[in-house]
């Protein structure tokens, strides 16, 4: 990306509009390898659009790979959505109002009830990676409550997944990294049942 700006709501759009066009690129450059599924590792823009955006995304990058089976955040968080049985969940993102609204979209067309959602409104892109393990963890608390079932977070590039596996023990409910997801995904949609430890319930035990 020749510009990872997300310090405005434009500049978050102008990010996702160059993003689409790198997109084919490397999605036809990770085929060379004669992979058999392709994986996801962003997730804005699978939540663009809502449903109808995120299976229009899908069909997108199984057109361009060549007819393979894709997981993409927004597919996980659906099928985390479903696995733990929740509807009442709370979420924190990297992302500006822009992405956030695109967020809330998503979850409440497929049946969630957001409880609260806080945007850490990360100026760049790879500052997002710059967010401390407990500068999550408090996000996650500001968004959890006693109604609260499940608390997710989304945006590929926040190193979540150990945070959440540790904070699920303080706030005694599933705490959901989109990476974890999103590997949990890949491996269950490919007929990978192997459960691992230390990355939070997500993987241990579904």
């Amino acid at each position: 990306m020749d510009n990872p700006d997300l310090s405005t709501s434009e500049a978050f759009s102008a990010f996702l509009e160059e993003l689409r066009l790198q997109i084919q690129t490397s999605v036809k450059s990770v085929c060379h390898a004669k992979v058999d599924a392709i994986v996801m590792g962003m997730s804005a823009e699978t939540f663009w659009g809502g449903i109808e955006g995120a299976v229009e995304f899908e069909k997108y990058i199984t057109e361009i790979s060549g007819g393979l089976g894709v997981t993409t955040g927004a597919a996980a968080c659906a099928a985390v959505m479903k696995t733990y049985g929740v509807k009442r969940i709370g979420i924190i993102t990297p992302y500006q109002p822009v992405g956030d609204q695109q967020v809330t979209d998503y979850f409440t067309q497929i049946g969630c009830d957001i409880a609260v959602l806080e945007g850490l409104k990360c100026p760049s892109a790879t500052s997002i990676a710059d967010v401390t393990s407990e500068e999550i963890k408090d996000a996650f608390r500001k968004v959890d409550g006693p109604d609260v079932e499940l608390v997710i977070q989304v945006g590929t590039n926040l190193c979540a997944g150990i945070a959440c596996a540790e904070l699920e023990e303080e706030l005694g409910k599933p705490v959901i990294a989109i990476n974890t997801a999103t590997v949990w995904h890949a491996y269950r949609t490919n007929g990978i049942k192997d459960q691992i430890k230390g990355w939070g319930s997500l993987l241990e035990k579904h």
